[in-house]
């Protein structure tokens, strides 16, 4: 989902509006990743901290979502810290579905949170394990699940958009 891209700036920040850095995301990623495996770590002997980790982790899904990579908390600290101390960017990817993928990770942090706070520690283990499959996808190999069903999403919504 990625295109190639030649703009100096290694930052989120900088370039195309409408595209950034893919290492930004996949960074974003890996941090997802950590979180989400300490949720699942916890889980089973502290239910209670699982639910406030998730939780913490839905408002950076919803962040994403609504603003995008450039205001997302891990993508901030990769514009900040990270990417000064890396090469130009090569290579870009479209905002759309990384928003798109973002409020997929919201849905399943929610679930897992609901899951945990109802006193489902299974539930909330398993949508959390989803979210952490996801992440890893792209953290590891630069495979984005919400970024591959996106396009399907707009399809849709532009064949049940009126005719104009």
């Amino acid at each position: 989902m990625s295109t190639a891209s030649h703009t100096s700036s290694g930052t989120a920040g900088h370039g195309s509006p409408d595209h950034v850095d893919v290492r930004g995301p996949r960074f974003a990623a890996w941090v997802t990743t950590a979180v989400l495996v300490v949720v699942l770590l916890v889980a089973a002997l502290a239910p209670g901290a699982a639910a406030v980790l998730i939780a913490l982790q839905a408002i950076v899904f919803a962040i994403g979502a609504a603003y995008g990579p450039r205001k997302h908390p891990y993508g901030r600290i990769f514009a900040t810290l990270v990417a000064p101390r890396l090469g130009p960017t090569t290579e870009t990817e479209p905002v759309a579905p990384l928003r798109f993928a973002q409020l997929l990770g919201l849905a399943f942090s929610v679930a897992s949170l609901l899951g945990f706070v109802l006193g489902s520690t299974i539930v909330g283990a398993v949508f959390a394990g989803f979210a952490l499959f996801a992440a890893f996808l792209n953290a590891a190999f630069g495979i984005c699940l919400g970024c591959q069903i996106y396009p399907l999403v707009a399809r849709i919504r532009r064949a049940d958009s009126p005719a104009a």
